[in-house]
């Protein structure tokens, strides 16, 4: 696990040089080469990659095509196929796109990026709110810390991944930019002790993560396990929440996040009314571009009936 303690990430360590760890370290070289491409060049490889993997990766074609097909049923089977490599070829770019992530400086990560709705946040802050960031899973999500980072103190949580050398390499970049990071496994009560003024927590509230810690809430009119630890830290820290949502924007060249208004009357005492505000609010953010957001994910994996799988 490349991060050990809140604020920062484990040194370097000698055993990624390692064989075992060469095909990655060639991975790193190629990011490292395409992070001076042109952002039109990097983007045409990337979606060249989304497309194999639409073709030849039958368990993310399959996921991906499930959720389309149940979040937009009214869309004909040529658009929601079209809609699904769509997705997979904006994953193709974000792949990529690690290699600009991982490579640039602060200034050159700035001049490409937007922010769209930071008066919102300035506003709670000037009233004395902490704040939440409920930022959605989109393909271009890591680089939604960055922008905030350009204006504010921002923190989060942190899953490892299964490869160290990669994990190492993603959280020294990610601590670049946040003021820290909290392994998942801390859990939440770390999270909203950190929660102060001026000091954002940027939280992931879309994935299903079974029923334990969940209200089943309609996510584009199919029922889904909804986290309802984002209502508890609300209420705890007495925070305001923001959904959140980062995107490429091809016409301007650039990332944009744009930060939606905070959610009213939430969290309210009813848990399952705070998870279909929670919903409702990224439903708006995704309908944006839909072909953008992280539609990989098994969105609708636990089910009332157990016996009832989609996936």
């Amino acid at each position: 696990m490349a991060i050990k303690k809140m604020g920062g990430y484990s040194p370097f360590s000698w055993q990624f040089l390692h064989p075992r760890y060469w095909l990655t370290w060639l991975s790193l070289f190629i990011l490292f080469c395409l992070a001076w491409l042109p952002f039109p060049i990097r983007h045409f490889l990337g979606r060249q990659l989304g497309s194999f993997i639409y073709r030849n990766n039958k368990k993310r074609r399959q996921i991906v095509n499930t959720n389309i097909q149940l979040c937009f049923p009214q869309l004909s089977k040529t658009v929601q196929i079209a809609r699904a490599k769509a997705s997979l070829q904006w994953y193709g770019c974000a792949l990529l796109d690690y290699s600009f992530f991982f490579f640039s400086s602060k200034k050159r990560l700035y001049r490409h990026m937007q922010i769209e709705g930071k008066q919102h946040i300035d506003q709670a802050l000037a009233q004395g709110h902490t704040v939440m960031i409920l930022l959605a899973h989109s393909a271009m999500l890591e680089f939604a810390p960055v922008m905030l980072s350009q204006y504010f103190d921002t923190y989060g949580s942190y899953k490892p991944l299964s490869n160290p050398l990669m994990d190492w390499m993603i959280a020294r970049n990610r601590c670049k930019h946040v003021k820290f990071v909290i392994p998942r496994e801390a859990g939440m009560v770390r999270l909203v002790r950190e929660l102060k003024q001026q000091q954002l927590l940027i939280f992931l509230a879309d994935e299903d993560h079974g029923a334990q810690h969940s209200e089943f809430a309609n996510f584009f009119n199919i029922p889904k396990a909804t986290l309802n630890t984002p209502a508890r830290i609300a209420r705890l820290a007495k925070a305001k929440s923001f959904p959140t949502m980062a995107f490429y924007d091809k016409a301007l060249k650039k990332y944009r996040i744009i930060i939606a208004a905070p959610l009213s009357n939430y969290p309210t005492k009813d848990a399952q009314r705070n998870a279909e505000i929670i919903n409702k609010s990224f439903e708006d953010l995704i309908r944006h571009d839909p072909s953008q957001y992280m539609w990989l994910l098994k969105l609708f994996k636990t089910q009332h009936d157990p016996l009832k799988r989609y996936y």
